[in-house]
C-alpha cells in the first residue's frame, strides 16, 4: 500500500458514535419523535467519554436530525423518507431509492474483492464507515482478501465556496478548518487500512487519494462495479463550532446527514440503474485520470 502511516491526529470518535446513532435513525430503530439513549447510557455502550457523546450529539443537531434541550435528552427530528433501501432494486421498483451509505459499504465488504472509489468534500463521513468494517473485519465477521480505495478530494488551493463565515467569506477559520478536518480524516483512513493490511488481516490493500480543481457540489460512491450512492451538497445555514470552542453562523453544506440515493447496475444495460453506475465511473475515471493530481 502507498503512503506513510500516519496518525489521525485523534478526534475522529466522536464521528464514529454519530455515524452509528444516524444509521439508527435511517433505519427506524429511533423513529422520528423518539428519544435517543441518555448520555450516560450512551458513553458506556460506545466506551467514549461524556464529552465525546456530547460531541457527536452536537454534530447530529447541527445537522438537523435531533433536537437537544437541557433536562430533556435528545429527540429525532428528521428522517430519511422513504427509509433505507433493499440491497438490490426490487423487479418494477423505480432506481433511486433514498439509502444510508452504512448498509452498503457493509454489503460491499462482504465480497472477496472489495472496490471504492469516492468523491467527496472530505473524507469524514468514509473514515467513519470504514472504522465499521475494521472492526467487523477484526471481529471475524468478514474476510475480504483485498480492498482497493480510491479518493478524489478537491484541492486545498482551491477557493471553495462552502463553508464560509455567514456575512464575511474572507474569514479562513473555516476554511482552515476543512482543510485540518480533511487531513485528519484522510490519515484516519490511511491509518486503518494499512493497519489492516500490516497486521495481516487483508491480504492487499491499496489506498490512493487524488486532489482536483473543482467544487464538489455531491458527493458519489462507487462499489464493487455494481451500486452508485450520490448525494447533492445543499447549502444550509448552521452553527459551526470551532477548535477553540467558540460558535460561528456558517454557510455550509451537509455532510454525515446528506441524504443519499442508491443506484443498481442491473442485467439491463439500458436501464436507469445501469446506465447511472455506468456513466458514474466513466466520469470518475477521466477526472482521475485527467484532472487530478
Amino acid at each position: 500500500m502507498s503512503g506513510q502511516r500516519i496518525g489521525d491526529g485523534g478526534g475522529t470518535e466522536f464521528m464514529r458514535v454519530a455515524g452509528v446513532l444516524l444509521e439508527r435513525i435511517g433505519d427506524g430503530t429511533y423513529p422520528l419523535g423518539s428519544g435517543l439513549p441518555t448520555q450516560r447510557e450512551l458513553a458506556s455502550e460506545f466506551q467514549v467519554s461524556r464529552d465525546t457523546v456530547q460531541r457527536a450529539l452536537r454534530e447530529l443537531a447541527n445537522d438537523g436530525w435531533i433536537m437537544s434541550r437541557q433536562g430533556s435528552g435528545s429527540r429525532v427530528s428528521r428522517v430519511v423518507e422513504p427509509r433505507r433501501a433493499p440491497s438490490r432494486v426490487p423487479g418494477g421498483a423505480k432506481p433511486g431509492w433514498a439509502a444510508t451509505l452504512g448498509p452498503i459499504i457493509g454489503q460491499a465488504f462482504e465480497q472477496p474483492e472489495v472496490t471504492l472509489d469516492v468523491y467527496t468534500l472530505t473524507s469524514e463521513s468514509l473514515d467513519t464507515h470504514i472504522r465499521v468494517q475494521e472492526e467487523r473485519i477484526r471481529a471475524g465477521d468478514i474476510a475480504p482478501q483485498r480492498i482497493t480505495v480510491r479518493m478524489l478530494l478537491p484541492s486545498e488551493e482551491l477557493a471553495v465556496p462552502y463553508p464560509r463565515t455567514k456575512g464575511d467569506p474572507a474569514d479562513p477559520r473555516l476554511r482552515d478548518r476543512l482543510h485540518g478536518l480533511t487531513r485528519r480524516h484522510s490519515a484516519s483512513v490511511r491509518r486503518v487500512l494499512r493497519a489492516l493490511e500490516v497486521e495481516e488481516l487483508v491480504p492487499s490493500v491499496e489506498l490512493e487519494i487524488r486532489h482536483v480543481e473543482l467544487t464538489p457540489t455531491f458527493k458519489l460512491y462507487l462499489l464493487n462495479g455494481t451500486d452508485a450512492l450520490q448525494a447533492l451538497y445543499t447549502p444550509v445555514e448552521r452553527l459551526i463550532e470551532l477548535d477553540d470552542g467558540s460558535e460561528t453562523l456558517a454557510v455550509d453544506v451537509l455532510g454525515l446527514g446528506a441524504s443519499l440515493m442508491h443506484y443498481v447496475k442491473d442485467e439491463e444495460a439500458g436501464s436507469t440503474g445501469s446506465a447511472f453506475v455506468t456513466n458514474s465511473q466513466a466520469w470518475f475515471e477521466s477526472v482521475w485520470n485527467l484532472l487530478a493530481v
